[in-house]
């Protein structure tokens, strides 16, 4: 009868990993599973007119599985594992100024469809880390666009060109740092859209910084 019980309270408490569904360390992401995750050197990925973006992981295995399973699964617990690991990337940068943070933003259709933005959730979780300031209604998006992993270079940039928008009230001051974060960037397409539009309304000090990269970008 004990040992029932406590088969039952480890099933009722104990965590087990997503990914390899260990339940010895009580975690979503186990040590084992974390370690097999290849995280990238902590340097600028792109400098876009005077803006850098950084990566943190490559788009592959464990991460790949967590933004599948976050983004298209439903698994909304996982988003404070996402948060986490650009965290620990971040912290590393060592940079001291404090940042507004802007998710991506996914078309009304696709939020109708999916019932969140996983970015939203993400930097959500990031913010609580950083103690930085969230502003997911700043950054909007105007245009359905197809899925970017299936384009070619340039359809990607035709794909993503003005797809994006800022509402105009309660707009933040134009010397404010913002920080643009997004799970995966192929090329960078998306963030430079982003980043012309904010150049264009004044800011300055802008920042981007996604989850996971390709190893190879085409």
């Amino acid at each position: 009868m004990i040992k029932f019980l406590e088969k039952l309270l480890n099933l009722i408490y104990i965590q087990d990993c997503y990914f390899c569904k260990s339940t010895k360390e009580d975690t979503l992401l186990c040590s084992k599973c974390y370690s097999k995750i290849h995280f990238l050197p902590t340097a600028i990925l792109k400098d876009y007119k005077n803006c850098k973006i950084y990566s943190c992981c490559l788009y592959e295995g464990i991460i790949k599985n967590l933004i599948q399973s976050l983004k298209y699964k439903n698994q909304k617990k996982l988003a404070p594992v996402a948060a986490k690991l650009m965290y620990e990337f971040w912290k590393n940068l060592n940079i001291e100024e404090k940042f507004i943070v802007l998710p991506v933003p996914i078309h009304k259709s696709r939020l109708k469809e999916r019932k969140y933005n996983h970015m939203d959730l993400i930097c959500k979780e990031f913010c609580k880390l950083t103690n930085y300031k969230l502003e997911k209604n700043f950054l909007i998006r105007t245009k359905d666009t197809k899925k970017q992993y299936n384009l070619h270079k340039q359809e990607r940039i035709n794909n993503i060109k003005d797809a994006f928008d800022i509402k105009e009230n309660n707009l933040p001051d134009k010397q404010t740092n913002l920080l643009i974060l997004d799970d995966i960037t192929a090329t960078g397409i998306t963030l430079e859209e982003i980043i012309k539009l904010l150049r264009k309304k004044g800011y300055k000090k802008i920042t981007g910084l996604t989850l996971s990269t390709p190893d190879i970008w085409n």
